[in-house]
């Protein structure tokens, strides 16, 4: 099931007449195409939760229209959109066992939708199979890891077998490891159920490592959407190249002078077809390259060796932060020397327009 939002603008009022309404979301529009798991990414108070809780018809648009394939859902009551919604923090019953607590979506139903108890019974443990907790099916929810907890959230969103499942930020009470291995489970689930998904999560690793497209939000406004290493290797402003990416990508104030990018004195690249002005520049930490001869010219603050990689720590009077670069740990660097050069991949830095923020490309 595709998902369509046409111009959702969210606000919530002030708390007395002389208070200024927040907008949460603002003129948001976007189309999420059928059977991909979609991440809504940004920090925490951008407006990810409340557009997803706009989605699920727990929150009504102050404007715009949401719609399921064709059909216009904004005034359609949550229980009869077709949504599972997994919440943060899990919201299980902790007097029913695991059984009755996917079951209860199930014993709702009425009408023609009404199941009896073989077929209820028979959808809770396909559920839970699929989810791999079809042996703790008598267990009460205190008797359970949170791993395990939510496995049995997942499985009670997807018993009835939603057009749209919705999850909010639904690994951020796990711990690192947990984390890590629950979100793989949930990339195998999605794939498995072909179920359009929409994740919530403020954790860009966890975007990147699982969806299909990410959604940047910033303020209640969309900045970019894309395939996880499309928006990575191509932010369209400021914000989005600093927001993905870990170590985080590293910023320098500079200028372009005849077609030459500048970070300080040292004239790092060739920029064909920018006009002369002052611009952030923006590097990728593997956009480094070591070299005796290189460019740029920083202090050495020092080396971290990782394996496969070295983390290498310099300054530059242009960055406000420590600079990190990842290079080969065949590289060679001499740790006691006070000063590292480098050339710079054209493909890993960017250069962004000093007063929008907005990217500004180059040949």
């Amino acid at each position: 099931m595709n998902v369509r939002m046409e111009n959702i603008t969210k606000v919530f009022p002030g708390r007395d007449r002389k208070s200024a309404g927040v907008t949460a979301v603002d003129n948001f529009s976007l189309e999420l195409p059928d059977g991909k798991l979609v991440c809504l990414l940004g920090p925490s108070g951008c407006g990810k939760s409340t557009l997803l809780y706009m989605i699920c018809g727990l929150e009504t648009p102050t404007e715009g229209r949401i719609y399921f394939g064709d059909q216009d859902v904004t005034d359609i009551p949550s229980e009869k959109r077709g949504v599972g919604l997994v919440f943060q923090n899990y919201a299980l019953y902790p007097h029913l066992t695991v059984k009755q607590i996917i079951k209860f979506p199930l014993e709702n139903l009425k009408g023609d939708e009404k199941l009896s108890k073989e077929e209820m019974d028979k959808m809770a443990l396909e559920a839970a199979k699929l989810v791999q907790i079809d042996g703790l099916m008598d267990r009460k929810p205190g008797q359970m890891s949170g791993g395990q907890q939510q496995r049995v959230a997942i499985a009670r969103a997807i018993v009835k077998r939603p057009k749209v499942l919705l999850m909010d930020e639904p690994l951020s009470n796990l711990d690192a490891r947990l984390r890590l291995h629950t979100r793989e489970e949930i990339r195998r689930i999605q794939k498995e159920t072909g179920i359009t998904t929409i994740f919530v999560t403020h954790d860009q690793e966890e975007a990147m490592s699982i969806s299909d497209l990410i959604v940047v939000m910033k303020d209640g406004v969309l900045h970019q959407m894309g395939k996880p290493q499309d928006v990575y290797d191509d932010p369209v402003n400021l914000f989005v190249a600093q927001f993905l990416g870990t170590p985080e990508i590293n910023v320098f104030e500079g200028k372009v002078k005849d077609e030459g990018l500048y970070i300080g004195e040292d004239r790092v690249l060739e920029v064909r077809g920018v006009e002369d002005k002052d611009v952030f520049i923006g590097i990728r930490p593997e956009g480094f390259i070591v070299d005796d001869e290189g460019k740029l010219n920083c202090e050495l603050k020092g080396i971290n060796i990782m394996g496969r990689d070295i983390t290498v720590l310099s300054s530059n009077g242009a960055s406000k932060n420590v600079i990190r670069s990842i290079v080969s740990a065949e590289t060679a660097i001499d740790s006691g020397s006070n000063k590292v050069r480098f050339n710079l991949k054209p493909h890993k830095t960017y250069i962004f327009d000093k007063d929008t923020e907005e990217r500004i490309r180059f040949a």
